[in-house]
């Protein structure tokens, strides 16, 4: 990637299954990681090697996960030219959601308001999102409720929290991905995430993956998989890289290409429209 780049473009994707083909492999871009806590935060980001004005996501973790855990898909889209970053705060077994909302906007400040890579890599304030998993979707919802500059947010597997999300999302007027698991007995998608798609204001896109658990979109082992009755599983986080990398590049950098894996009928999912 030049310096002046934005994004990396994706190649021609003939069909949704193409475009998951190709999305869910690393992009072309050399990856650093680096470690949050240097700017007061704890946390880690993955960037590409170099690029200015670039595209950039804040993660939030869910219940009791280490940042760790979702490395892959972090360095994944900063292989395909986003900066991602994940505080590791409220790693407690009683975790305040409204302190962790206000620790993913404090991160994507920090990706705006300091250059990285040795002065190398800036992000463009107008192409951020903020993300999450189970507690962590809650509060990226929380934080992007009203913000005044982020552009898009996604949700995986969504938990309700205290702030609620879905009084949040009434005020997420953006466009938000949903990516919620057919088998998950943490946060039952009749009572969390499809409550919280369905209160969003602005455009929505909910992907159910009919065969995934609430713990599958995790890479790597630890304790709390025992407490959660499940653990990682390859194929749900290959199908989750491709479809954020394709709705961030989508929304964030207005690339068209990806469409079908944005809209289409993509293998391993169901496209669902969230009730009123």
């Amino acid at each position: 990637m030049s310096r002046t780049s934005t994004f990396t473009r994706p190649p021609a994707l003939r069909n949704a299954k193409d475009a998951l083909e190709q999305l869910s492999r690393p992009g072309p871009n050399e990856v650093l990681r680096g470690d949050l806590g240097l700017v007061g935060t704890p946390g880690v980001v993955f960037a590409p090697a170099e690029g200015l004005g670039l595209p950039a996501v804040a993660f939030g973790h869910d219940w009791m996960q280490p940042v760790s855990r979702y490395a892959e898909l972090l360095r994944h889209l900063a292989s395909w030219g986003i900066v991602a970053a994940a505080p590791g705060s409220q790693g407690s077994p009683l975790p305040s959601v409204a302190r962790f909302s206000a620790d993913l906007r404090t991160t994507l400040d920090v990706c705006v308001g300091v250059r990285l890579g040795e002065g190398r890599i800036s992000v463009d304030a107008r192409r951020t999102a903020l993300a999450g998993h189970g507690i962590g979707a809650g509060a990226a919802l929380l934080a992007a409720a009203g913000h005044p500059k982020v552009a898009a947010v996604v949700a995986i597997a969504a938990s309700q929290t205290r702030p609620s999300p879905v009084e949040a999302a009434k005020a997420v007027s953006v466009p938000s991905l949903h990516v919620v698991a057919g088998r998950d007995t943490v946060a039952p998608v009749a009572g969390h995430a499809e409550q919280i798609a369905a209160a969003c204001a602005g455009p929505t896109w909910v992907r159910r993956l009919p065969k995934a658990g609430h713990t599958d979109f995790l890479e790597g082992l630890h304790w709390s998989d025992l407490v959660l009755s499940g653990g990682p599983d390859a194929k749900t986080r290959r199908i989750t890289r491709a479809l954020v990398t394709a709705f961030l590049l989508k929304e964030l950098c207005g690339e068209d290409r990806v469409d079908d894996l944005v809209d289409g009928k993509v293998p391993g999912t169901v496209l669902e429209t969230p009730d009123a």
